[in-house]
């Protein structure tokens, strides 16, 4: 993928995405910028919105109609080489509770995305798919694992959306890159166990409850790593089909050291509550 080009940014407003677009037009590219706001927030844009690069629009996705029109007329002035789709359900509470959410937000935004690119012709697609494709695998992970089997909405239907990516590649996309995302920290956050942490310590600022025993362990990622390793691989691999996990090699956080953390910036003093047992 060349470096200067025209985008569309699905789920600009969100944590990750915004800071995608930060980093893109950095660069020097044109984007114009998709989100409905039901999880994103406008003020993550408030750099790129005084850009004369970037448009944004509160559009949902799953309103084919919509986004082709606003496709088709931003596509006037010059066409767009490429869409980077982060938008997602990235509530994993609600999925859980309802799994309607991850069918809607999830896998429908990226059918009904793939439909508008077929009609707008833009012939190149990046996926911010996830680790969570995987359920729960003893080792480290790698893109060869299967067969996959997840063990939440979320990742069953990021896989979901990986196939559906993987046949339109094969009626009508030029090229693909399938990121799988690890865990993610980093400003803008509005889940994950330091921003639950967080919000827990506003509640009660003298305790906070941690589920498990403190031992659970997994590699996090910051934000400003996850955006320099997706330019670092559009740029470079250049298969029809290119798909990667993210993440660090070979280190992992406890629980443990992200709540004497938290505890230590937010609410020294506070004691910590585990709630015991293997699961967190």
């Amino acid at each position: 993928m060349q470096e200067l080009q025209k985008c569309l940014v699905t789920g600009a407003a969100g944590f990750i995405g915004s800071h995608l677009v930060d980093r893109l037009l950095e660069r020097g590219a044109t984007v114009l910028g998709l989100d409905n706001l039901s999880l994103g927030r406008r003020a993550n844009l408030a750099g790129p919105l005084q850009h004369p690069r970037f448009k944004f629009v509160e559009q949902d996705l799953n309103d084919v109609a919509g986004v082709n029109k606003l496709v088709a007329l931003e596509a006037k002035s010059a066409p767009f080489e490429a869409a980077w789709h982060l938008a997602a359900n990235s509530d994993i509470r609600a999925g859980v509770a309802d799994s309607e959410v991850d069918l809607r937000n999830t896998f429908l935004t990226t059918h009904h995305l793939l439909q508008v690119l077929r009609a707008q012709h833009i012939p190149q697609l990046v996926f911010a798919s996830t680790s969570a494709i995987y359920g729960v695998h003893p080792g480290p992970l790698h893109e060869n694992l299967g067969p996959l089997f997840p063990i939440s909405n979320y990742g069953a239907m990021k896989l979901a959306s990986e196939a559906a990516i993987s046949a339109a590649l094969e009626a009508y996309l030029e090229r693909v890159w399938i990121l799988r995302f690890p865990n993610v920290v980093g400003r803008r956050s509005t889940h994950g166990v330091i921003y639950d942490f967080a919000q827990k310590l506003k509640k009660h600022p003298g305790e906070l409850e941690v589920l498990g025993d403190g031992s659970q362990e997994k590699p996090y990622f910051h934000v400003s790593e996850l955006v320099d390793a997706m330019l670092f691989i559009t740029e470079r691999a250049a298969e029809p089909m290119n798909c990667f996990n993210l993440g660090t090699s070979n280190s992992a956080t406890t629980v443990r050291y992200i709540a004497e953390a938290v505890v230590r910036r937010l609410s020294p003093g506070a004691t910590i509550r585990y709630t015991g047992g293997k699961k967190g």
